[in-house]
């Protein structure tokens, strides 16, 4: 007993004070070690997508229904399954639709076979949980009698008509709806256990807001930061350079009412500003993502707002370049290339025409200082993004429960890439005083993003975090980006499709060479033998013919496009991943109609398994990452025992 922790020792025994009470938890813990392996899901590059998205957690990429095969096989038509899923996805909405095309005494019959159906199908998604587990997980309002339904009673002969009479008190007491809207939850939660968003919740789509609202809500969440994340944490943190990216990027999607209407930001003084310096200014190169029923009157203020924004956005980019030489990105200095009287850009050895040749707001002898108007609108628009309580809500949630990468059950999960050279070794980059590669780039990243974000000691420390941010989003160097360039500038002002590339990084020509895969496999401390690298970012062209499947099923690259704005080169809607005691199964998505398409004509997201990859034997939980603590926790009390049996530690009732 010399080397035990004696101090931690007697801290465990105030949750277990007795020998009866550690002895009981080591049985408890043991069992667990020897259920199956919990459901985890993957979804990568939502952008702002909440319904299909919220739709395909409701479905657990087709687990649900999977759920529902198990439990009825063909005992159960096609038609009365597809009703089933229905239900369990959008259960508050599917009865209130069911009460209005049914009579008193039909509706009584639907809830009784209803229940009948949910309890079979809750039973087959609670086989792989422990009674405390699965009571932690039922809806407390009806966790008792949820337990009484899903226990396997032996005392009990009629098991039916138990049930029946159970069902029947629900029913005649009024609970019915709202039991069903239980159950219907607890399967949800049931079926996935974990989730593991991989980058990228805001930008493009209309619902970023949504979606955190919602995955608020979700039992277990983590997420690996993409470089929209990025950018938007950098925002809330007061980072003025990722702000005026934010409301550009706002602006090209047309999505201005997620900062207005979603997080409160105002936007007036913009509005304002843009519309008495850019009156007369068509803009037309800002054009914005529309569709035919936005008023044209607000589609040309969009476009004027997005212009002054985009202007703004260069000249801190270029005063933050400036600030930072390290960084390497005088390339990106392009303001004070531009010939003013003639209307063209140096970029590299040549000059480009512009395309548009009004700049009222630049002095070309100072081309990156803001104008006093722009200055006092920054200052306002910077308050606003400080002091939005919903967006800091929705920040440090992300913080709270996310990271730049993550290991987990034998899985390396990133966003984007890690940075190689031309012959696969990791890149070398200077961040600070220190030069860094592979794992310790992402962890000293991640280090300045929370220092940007939360130092309040050092003000340097804080300021270098905050532009760290904006160097997650844009810079070759960064793993979460891993492209050479950001040409947003380029792609405004220059009628030339060459100076717009944005080459990838060379991970991207690389990540099928094994022996490369098992270096960065090896480099965050798994074993390449069992080992995937998931991330997302770069949307996967299915319509070229391209694989979400990489090295032979080591990696696996699940961005097919959420983003509507990526559907037309993607020709999907989305790879999710799921990986439960079973093995790994990726899927993917054709698009989502609407949630009133799945509940009135029960037509649900057609998904396609791509690949599964079975386990040779049924994964249990003493296999995973959560067995390991679990092993640990069992070492711990069995010492805490030793320490009762001989006397160093005394029992307590």
């Amino acid at each position: 007993m010399k080397d035990l922790n004696m101090k931690y020792l007697d801290s465990l025994s105030k949750q277990y004070p007795n020998i009866a009470r550690a002895s009981t938890e080591i049985i408890n813990l043991q069992a667990r070690l020897n259920l199956p392996k919990e459901t985890e899901h993957f979804v990568s590059d939502i952008h702002g997508e909440y319904e299909q998205f919220i739709h395909i957690l409701r479905n657990g990429s087709g687990a649900v229904r999977n759920k529902i095969n198990d439990a009825f096989g063909n005992t159960l038509s096609i038609k009365d399954k597809k009703s089933l899923a229905s239900l369990i996805y959008y259960p508050e909405q599917k009865i209130e639709l069911i009460k209005q095309e049914m009579d008193k005494e039909e509706l009584l019959d639907w809830y009784k076979v209803s229940l009948h159906r949910l309890t079979a199908v809750c039973k087959e998604c609670s086989a792989k949980y422990t009674r405390s587990r699965l009571r932690s997980s039922l809806p407390k309002d009806f966790s008792y009698i949820l337990e009484e339904l899903l226990s396997e009673n032996n005392r009990v002969v009629q098991k039916e008509e138990y049930y029946n009479e159970i069902f029947d008190t629900i029913i005649r007491i009024g609970r019915a709806k709202e039991f069903i809207v239980a159950m219907c939850q607890a399967i949800q939660k049931l079926t996935v256990t974990r989730l593991h968003v991989i980058g990228d919740i805001f930008d493009r789509g209309p619902g970023p807001h949504i979606i955190l609202d919602y995955l608020k809500k979700h039992q277990t969440v983590d997420f690996q930061w993409g470089n929209h994340d990025v950018v938007w944490m950098g925002a809330a943190s007061g980072q003025d350079a990722c702000i005026a990216n934010v409301i550009r990027l706002s602006a090209r999607y047309n999505n201005l009412d997620v900062l207005e209407d979603g997080y409160g930001i105002n936007l007036i003084p913009l509005a304002s500003f843009a519309s008495d310096v850019y009156k007369d200014d068509p803009c037309t190169i800002f054009d914005v993502h529309a569709v035919d029923e936005h008023d044209p009157g607000e589609i040309a203020l969009n476009m004027k707002m997005h212009k002054a924004i985009a202007i703004i956005q260069f000249k801190l980019e270029g005063q933050l370049i400036r600030r930072h030489p390290e960084f390497g990105m005088d390339k990106r200095l392009l303001l004070d290339k531009i010939d003013y009287e003639k209307g063209t850009v140096r970029i590299g050895n040549k000059d480009y025409e512009l395309l548009d040749k009004s700049f009222p707001t630049v002095d070309p002898a100072d081309p990156y200082k803001l104008s006093a108007e722009e200055e006092a609108l920054m200052k306002r628009l910077h308050m606003n993004f400080k002091n939005c309580e919903k967006l800091q809500e929705h920040i440090r949630y992300m913080f709270n429960n996310g990271s730049l990468y993550l290991c987990y059950n034998n899985n390396l999960l990133y966003h984007g890439c890690v940075p190689l050279d031309e012959e696969g070794n990791f890149r070398q980059v200077k961040i600070g005083d220190g030069i860094y590669s592979g794992k310790a780039l992402y962890d000293v990243l991640e280090d300045y993003v929370r220092k940007g974000y939360y130092e309040q000691d050092d003000e340097d420390i804080h300021q270098y975090g905050k532009d760290i941010m904006w160097y997650i989003w844009s810079n070759e160097n960064s793993p979460v980006y891993g492209k050479e360039k950001m040409a947003t500038f380029e792609r405004y002002y220059v009628d030339d499709k060459e100076v717009q590339v944005e080459r990838k990084d060379h991970y991207y020509q690389l990540i099928n060479n094994e022996e490369v895969v098992d270096r960065i496999i090896r480099e965050f401390g798994l074993d390449p033998a069992r080992a995937h690298i998931i991330n997302g970012h770069m949307p996967v062209k299915k319509t070229k013919g391209e694989s979400p499947i990489k090295c032979g099923g080591k990696v696996m690259i699940i961005d097919g496009g959420f983003s509507k704005a990526y559907r037309g080169q993607t020709g999907i809607a989305g790879y999710t991943l799921i990986y439960n005691s079973h093995g790994l199964r990726l899927v993917s998505h054709e698009s989502f109609t609407s949630t009133e398409d799945v509940i009135e004509n029960e037509k649900d997201v057609f998904s396609d398994t791509v690949i599964m990859e079975p386990l040779q034997r049924r994964e249990r939980v003493g296999d995973t990452d959560n067995g390991r603590e679990i092993r640990e926790k069992i070492h711990d009390l069995e010492e805490l025992l030793f320490a009762y049996r001989s006397g160093l530690l005394q029992e307590k009732e």
